[in-house]
């Protein structure tokens, strides 16, 4: 009867130790796994999540994640407006959940849609914008033409539309050096 308790009591220290030993693999793997998370990958697990996001040149810009590309993400701030958010320009998220997207492969169309191309969304739109600078400097206009580093906005009032004798210039912005978009602006939107 000794042996048995012997036996049972060694098994049982066997058990708990292969046990112990399989919980700090599995929690070495997810380690590991999240290691190689990028920022864009996480948020889309927060897809229709309310954020804050801390953006470099905008301060906090807060809303509900409703979009997002492999360089960018879109708000709505839930009185009907957009803010298009250069993810390089984004430096802290709150509100987000546990889940994390599994990565898209490179090649799929979602992963050509950069920020370029929903600037050039906008431009076609023909919609009254913000753009806030990464440094914190705001345009207001309209959003001409898109090339492959940079974007042309024509400044004038958010009241009024794109019309020549509203254009108060034309501006060039380097597209690194765009923080937000925003549409839906007071006046006009």
């Amino acid at each position: 009867m000794r042996w048995q308790q012997l036996f049972e009591d060694l098994q049982s220290q066997f058990e708990a130790e292969q046990a112990a030993g399989e919980r700090a693999e599995s929690a070495s793997r997810t380690r590991t796994e999240m290691g190689a998370v990028h920022l864009g990958q996480r948020l889309g697990g927060a897809l229709g999540f309310s954020l804050t996001l801390g953006v470099r040149g905008a301060g906090p810009v807060a809303g509900v994640l409703v979009d997002q590309g492999p360089d960018w993400l879109l708000l709505e701030d839930g009185q009907g407006r957009e803010q298009l958010v250069a993810l390089a320009a984004v430096g802290t998220v709150a509100g987000l959940g546990r889940r994390t997207t599994v990565p898209e492969p490179v090649d799929g169309v979602r992963a050509r849609l950069d920020l370029r191309r929903a600037l050039r969304g906008l431009a076609r739109d023909r919609r009254v914008v913000q753009v806030v600078l990464d440094d914190g400097g705001t345009l207001t206009g309209t959003l001409d033409r898109v090339g492959a580093d940079f974007v042309e906005l024509a400044v004038h009032p958010a009241d009024e539309f794109r019309r020549n004798e509203a254009v108060q210039g034309v501006q060039a912005v380097v597209i690194r050096a765009v923080a937000v978009v925003r549409t839906g602006l007071p006046g006009l939107g």
